[in-house]
């Protein structure tokens, strides 16, 4: 379905996650009119935003993780919106699941 974000977790204690995946070279973060409505939408919900800046020859690939209440900001201004994750070079999954799922 349009709109739906690419990954949904079940944590250990059974709460749904979704987590949309995007890639850029740039700073501006491509999303569909179709993913900024469901983000918007189910913001409530945990809902969030992965994005992967690709490396440069001059500069490492960086990981910016943001929730969905933050998907029209995130259209508009791209990653000049203040990330809740941020890494350069090594993503550590352990980190993002801490702050998408919280114990």
């Amino acid at each position: 379905m349009p709109g739906i974000p690419d990954v949904l977790l079940c944590d250990d204690a059974g709460h749904f996650h979704f987590i949309e995946l995007k890639a850029t070279s740039g700073n501006a973060v491509d999303l569909r009119p179709h993913q900024v409505a469901w983000l918007t939408n189910h913001s409530a919900a945990s809902v969030w935003v992965l994005v992967r800046k690709l490396a440069t020859k001059t500069y490492p690939q960086k990981f910016y993780l943001y929730h969905g209440n933050l998907a029209m900001d995130l259209k508009m201004e791209g990653l000049k919106v203040p990330s809740l994750y941020y890494a350069e070079e090594d993503f550590d999954c352990d980190a993002v699941l801490g702050l998408i799922s919280p114990r």
